[in-house]
């Protein structure tokens, strides 16, 4: 069994202890042992990082920004072969996990950019004889946490920024898919970047979570993950004086008006809802359909769902892999069980089932569920399942829909389905979300723009894109009297 370490200081360590990675598509299958760290792996790894601070933050954007576009091209070079792992470990199908991997390689050239279009600006004080400059500086040694759903993206889009931005790292994987996590730390120790600037401990988060966001060394705390430990991180953030990201649930509508393409409104709903197995923050849980086309659209998404192969990620002609553990099918199950005694009708699937490849292998395998004839404030509605379940909303109108698309705690992403410039327009303006999509799926952005949510989605400075520079830098405001 291949043993995998922690990268502190520029050298593998050996965990304290090690816990096995198992692929949710066989459970036969372990892919390796991850090293488990604790609170003195966090300890030495910033320290590490706050003595290669000042050479790093000072160092030229060049050699920054040659390293960023080394690391992006082995990434890409390597896409096949890591979209595989990532789909082992995680879940996605093979082709999902490559895409993964080449958005990856393309947020990190992105940023090798990013380094040499860092701007400020001089200005003219009220006073005369004096010159002004504003200009942006890396904040520190900052701490990222990353959750299971997108095993090197996400990692990759927090890393990119900080490294280009002169910011040294500790990288806190999830702990449930570390694989993906562990390539990529293994391709960054290669590029040329010194020892100490990027630093990798795997463990679990309640012990090296914990442990980032309590470090007085650490400056800032970038966290994508659940509600709870989002707002728990930003209480301690806030109380030790840290710069805090969060990216945490969603809730996301889906709204199809009478006027919809009705095959376009079905298949980008079937994308939206149970692709990557409905593990996406921006996937829609929510479709909110008015009356008029409400009883075909519900016909034609049925016929739809079932034609979606459940089966093996890896295996050819799969569509949705497994659900990513035990833990969270159980979760996805009682949420279908919990709207089925709250009124809503089960119209689709939503039981375990086998392996659809005929290979006999055990996996967390869930048939994607539909459920109709729901109000909105059900517990399906209001909550997050993070997993293939959909809930189909009647509405009478694009007023009404709007206002059950508004009613959430959650504002991350929100889609519209209109052939309406009117409607298209008003819903552009007046959703209360992060990101709204026109005829598109919710579920699906670019790199090299914002990403991030309204209410209790999101809190901080947007990540991605240009938009990175606010949270991974800190602005200076220089007087110089000629």
């Amino acid at each position: 069994m291949t043993m995998h370490n922690n990268l502190i200081n520029g050298q593998w360590v050996e965990g304290k202890s090690y816990a096995p990675n198992t692929n949710p598509s066989d459970l036969s299958d372990v892919i390796g042992e991850y090293a488990q760290g604790d609170a003195s792996d966090v300890e030495a790894a910033v320290a590490a990082a706050t003595a290669a601070f000042p050479a790093w933050s000072t160092s030229g954007i060049q050699s920054r920004s040659d390293a960023l576009d080394k690391i992006g091209s082995e990434i890409l070079a390597r896409k096949e072969e890591l979209g595989d792992l990532l789909a082992r470990e995680e879940g996605k199908t093979r082709a999902e996990g490559i895409g993964e991997v080449a958005r990856a390689g393309q947020i990190f050239k992105f940023f090798a950019g990013e380094c040499l279009r860092l701007s400020g600006e001089t200005l003219p004080s009220v006073r005369p004889g004096i010159g002004v400059e504003i200009t942006r500086e890396p904040i520190g040694v900052v701490g990222l946490i990353t959750p299971w759903n997108f095993p090197i993206a996400i990692p990759a889009w927090k890393i990119a920024p900080a490294l280009a931005f002169g910011n040294c790292v500790v990288l806190k994987p999830a702990d449930l898919v570390p694989g993906s996590a562990w390539a990529l730390a293994d391709i960054i120790h290669r590029s040329g970047i010194p020892a100490g600037v990027f630093n990798l401990v795997m463990g679990r988060g309640r012990v090296i979570g914990e442990a980032l966001v309590q470090h007085p060394g650490i400056a800032a705390i970038s966290f994508t993950g659940s509600v709870g430990v989002g707002r728990g991180i930003a209480a301690a953030c806030v109380a030790s004086g840290k710069k805090v990201q969060l990216e945490m649930g969603g809730k996301n509508p889906q709204v199809v008006l009478d006027d919809a393409d009705l095959a376009q409104a079905v298949e980008l709903s079937a994308q939206s809802c149970f692709y990557s197995t409905g593990q996406r923050c921006t996937a829609s849980s929510r479709l909110i359909v008015t009356d008029k086309i409400y009883p075909a659209f519900v016909e034609a998404l049925q016929a739809r769902m079932a034609k979606i192969k459940v089966g093996d990620a890896r295996a050819v002609g799969t569509d949705i892999g497994p659900v990513v553990s035990q833990a969270q099918l159980e979760q996805d199950l009682s949420y279908v069980e919990i709207a089925k005694a709250e009124g809503a009708v089960l119209a689709s699937g939503g039981g375990r089932v086998a392996c659809h490849t005929g290979s006999g292998k055990q996996g967390f395998f869930m048939q994607p569920a539909l459920l109709v004839d729901s109000t909105p404030t059900m517990r399906i509605n209001r909550e997050e399942v993070f997993g293939p379940v959909a809930s189909v909303i009647r509405v009478s109108d694009y007023e009404e829909a709007l206002a059950v698309a508004n009613d959430t705690e959650f504002g991350l992403s929100a889609g519209i389905a209109t052939t309406s410039l009117k409607y298209a327009t008003h819903f552009k303006r007046h959703s209360q979300a992060g990101m709204v999509m026109v005829n598109l799926p919710t579920a699906g952005v670019d790199y090299h723009v914002p990403f991030g949510g309204r209410k209790g989605s999101s809190y901080g400075p947007r990540e991605q894109g240009r938009y990175a520079q606010e949270f991974y830098t800190t602005v200076k405001t220089a007087y110089t009297l000629a």
